[in-house]
């Protein structure tokens, strides 16, 4: 009985000493740089209660270091009463830095998450690697690394920078499916502004090489941007309730009554009379999902080209559309490299597809061509060719050229492939066409404006309207507009069993 007080004494001291490193001005010390500490951001993102820490009294491999934990909590919870795995980096503590036990306790929740199949959360805030373990520490990011790419497909990976992340820190992020970060707090570079000043002479600031600005629109290393943490925070909630919990599920539906918009009826009017004109292609999906329920991804990178989670009665699914609105809609590089990874993430998860085209072509230009535009549109083609998940397309106005044919056209597996009456596919736009099949007659004739105003309805009626398309089974279905989301929700439910074995290979090459 003496013995057993003695042991339960020791417990209990432990405990004691591993509480008060939180204790003083532990708290202060973060939110003077307004930002939560890791507990707070854990107790934040998960259900009231439902957080279980997991080696919450290792000690640093340097035993003159009495404190526990290693800079990083690790453990287990609930997300909207769903498990999900989650470690918080603590810069409170040796600057929340990566040694040898730091990694295995992250290592540890990794291998659990993919084990038992949960979506795993980590939240950044670190200084990187801890110099003094040297190799010790480089080797747990390598193990990090190898398990982000173990479970890249199979569980859902999502990182939250909420400070700095700076050299071999920025790589586990880049490997996990999403990325957040926070304005002016967050911060993500290889090498940071002191490196860039000793070894090229300029000078950068912090928000300036690797801010969440810079990540979400220029570098669209970010997915999401936030003005404070615990808004960031109730956006990865609510990322995660389009999400299933791993590769064999399916996204969980949602619980409340699905409602149209009020604005279906009005649809076609979105789109101008005249076919050079821009439009809004988010007033066409928000008529079409249920009401409220988009939600974009990337919204600030890569802008001509849309990528987003939605519900289509109750169900989600995966959006993929040209925005008129910037850039005409073409294609470039960076929309076809966010496009294509959205894809894939979505045809990994079991997340049908709806493709919503208006696009006249990819962007042309010296730019373009020498940054291998070639490589970077086929990375698209890749990604929608491979997809085994439902997928349907929509053309609302035009589909040109290759871009018609990459934006998941019948022949590259589109399982069902509808036009509005408004679409115009062809090889090329009308006045394009038009110049090159008839440039001597336009040269010659007495009046070319008024036959080329024939020509133009010529083409317009036997080679680019949507009813030729039909009549060939390039097209499934010329709809009406205000009908789109009922013939939507019908095909999705059909497909909703699709089975397709895929090749026996061990992988393809995609032209990255």
């Amino acid at each position: 009985m003496k013995e057993n007080r003695k042991v339960f004494k020791e417990f209990f001291k432990r405990k004691k000493k591993h509480q008060k490193q939180y204790e003083g001005n532990y708290t202060e010390k973060q939110h003077k740089k307004g930002k939560l500490t890791a507990r707070e951001r854990i107790e934040y993102l998960l259900d009231e209660g439902s957080f279980n820490e997991i080696d919450a009294l290792r000690k640093p491999q340097n035993a003159a270091n009495d404190t526990f934990g290693d800079g990083v909590i690790c453990g287990y919870g609930t997300i909207n009463k769903r498990k999900v795995m989650i470690y918080a980096q603590d810069f409170n503590m040796m600057g929340g830095s990566l040694g040898l036990i730091h990694a295995q306790k992250i290592q540890k929740v990794q291998d659990l998450a993919l084990n038992m199949g949960h979506p795993i959360i980590g939240l950044i805030d670190s200084g990187g690697a801890r110099i003094q373990e040297g190799i010790a520490s480089l080797a747990g990011y390598a193990g990090i690394f190898t398990r982000n790419v173990n479970a890249s497909g199979m569980i859902p990976q999502i990182s939250i920078i909420l400070g700095p992340a700076a050299g071999g820190a920025v790589y586990s992020p880049a490997l996990t499916d999403f990325r957040f970060m926070v304005r002016n707090t967050s911060h993500m570079f290889v090498t940071g502004p002191s490196v860039v000043k000793e070894v090229l002479n300029e000078d950068i600031s912090f928000e300036n090489l690797g801010g969440a600005e810079v990540h979400s629109s220029k570098s669209g290393v970010a997915d999401f941007i936030y003005n404070d943490e615990e808004h960031c925070l109730l956006g990865v909630k609510k990322l995660l309730s389009f999400l299933p919990s791993n590769h064999i599920e399916r996204a969980p539906e949602s619980a409340q009554e699905a409602i149209a918009s009020q604005n279906l009826k009005n649809i076609s009017y979105v789109l101008p009379d005249d076919p050079s004109k821009p439009y809004d292609m988010i007033d066409i999906i928000n008529r079409l999902v249920d009401n409220n329920s988009f939600f974009e991804i990337a919204e600030y990178h890569a802008q001509n080209m849309i990528t987003g989670l939605a519900r289509l009665n109750n169900r989600a699914i995966g959006i993929v559309a040209n925005q008129p609105k910037v850039m005409a809609g073409t294609i470039d590089i960076n929309a076809s490299r966010k496009a294509a990874r959205f894809v894939r993430f979505c045809d990994a998860f079991n997340i049908p597809i709806l493709v919503l085209e208006d696009v006249p072509g990819f962007m042309p230009g010296k730019h373009q061509e020498h940054e291998a535009i070639i490589m970077h549109g086929a990375k698209l083609l890749y990604a929608f060719a491979e997809a085994t998940v439902p997928k349907i397309t929509v053309i609302v106005r035009k589909a040109y050229g290759g871009a018609y044919i990459v934006m998941n056209s019948k022949n590259m597996g589109g399982d069902f492939n509808f036009a509005w009456p408004t679409a115009e596919i062809a090889v090329m736009g009308t006045e394009g066409a038009i110049k090159i099949l008839h440039h001597k007659e336009l040269k010659d004739a007495e009046n070319p404006v008024q036959l080329k105003d024939e020509l133009v309805q010529d083409y317009k009626e036997n080679i680019a309207n949507p009813f030729i398309a039909e009549e060939n089974g390039y097209v499934d279905e010329v709809i009406e507009p205000q009908k789109t989301r009922a013939k939507l929700i019908s095909a999705f439910a059909l497909l909703e069993n699709k089975v397709k074995q895929k090749s026996p290979r061990k992988h393809g090459n995609i032209p990255l």
